[in-house]
């Protein structure tokens, strides 16, 4: 059962990952802070080279393929990041529960359980009811009209990471951990520099270079990816369960954006976040 502490690891540290972002996108461009922290997270990994080589050719339009679905939600989660309050980005990041469980059980063929399936209703109930908010709560109005124009965003980048997981699942009974970050991330840095152009946004990768929060950035993904990658590959760990699992990191991003971002509201959404995490728990029973 070492697969269960990698993954609450990882999901731990994905709620830092967010609160870095936040930070890292406050000195940089969305595509600024994209391609540097995909480059230097390529470079950090870049001595298990050795270790990466001798893939079957087979396997490399799978990870490009990995590497393209990850390539557009960060897309879409940076741009939603840079505008929504970071509490409620982490409460609608639990939305991916849901999809990747419809993946397990379709895909994968996994099957749901009475507790699975009770914990499923408590995730969505604690969506919907963020959709309900206290009368007189702080930032009514701004808040909630800056993140209305980026939620479908955010959905999007957690359908997209759902099918990652989905794809990770299925590589690494194939190949090794070393070999699905090191081409993974090589084949993610290259789509952002040749997206640069493409997006038409002026670009100072001086000054990215610079914004310590992108260096953080990068050092976080590669320690949580390779924990996630481990467990992927390990016996008896599941999709559903993992994925249940990963969303530890929202306690952390809530906390964040009350002490570190002066949000309001944010114990509405921790109430929210407390129903989904509840539904977590009884799904791993």
């Amino acid at each position: 059962m070492l697969w269960i502490p990698l993954v609450l690891l990882y999901g731990v540290l994905k709620g830092v990952r967010e609160i870095v972002k936040k930070k890292a996108l406050e000195k940089n461009s969305t595509i600024e802070v994209l391609f540097m922290y995909t480059l230097l997270s390529f470079v950090i990994v870049l001595p298990q080279a050795g270790a990466a080589m001798g893939m079957e050719t087979r396997f490399y339009p799978y990870v490009a393929l990995k590497s393209f679905v990850i390539f557009l939600a960060w897309l879409f989660s940076f741009r939603a990041i840079r505008k929504m309050p970071i509490s409620l980005y982490g409460v609608l990041d639990l939305s991916r529960v849901m999809f990747a469980t419809l993946f397990g059980v379709a895909l994968l063929h996994e099957t749901l359980g009475l507790w699975q399936t009770i914990g499923l209703v408590l995730v969505s109930a604690g969506l919907l009811l963020l959709k309900y908010r206290p009368r007189g709560a702080g930032g009514q109005g701004g808040e909630q009209k800056v993140a209305a124009g980026y939620v479908v965003m955010a959905f999007a980048s957690c359908a997209l990471n759902a099918v990652s997981g989905l794809l990770d699942k299925i590589l690494m009974r194939d190949i090794s951990s070393a070999q699905l970050q090191f081409w993974y991330l090589f084949f993610l840095a290259l789509m952002y520099l040749l997206f640069l152009p493409v997006s038409r946004e002026p670009v100072d990768l001086r000054s990215a270079v610079r914004n310590k929060w992108v260096w953080l950035l990068s050092l976080l993904i590669v320690v949580a990816d390779r924990a996630l990658f481990v467990a992927n590959g390990m016996e008896g760990s599941r999709i559903t369960v993992m994925t249940l699992l990963k969303q530890s990191g929202c306690i952390v991003t809530i906390l964040a954006g009350r002490y570190l971002f002066k949000e309001k509201d944010t114990a509405h959404k921790l109430v929210c976040a407390l129903i989904i995490v509840a539904g977590i728990v009884v799904a791993v029973l």
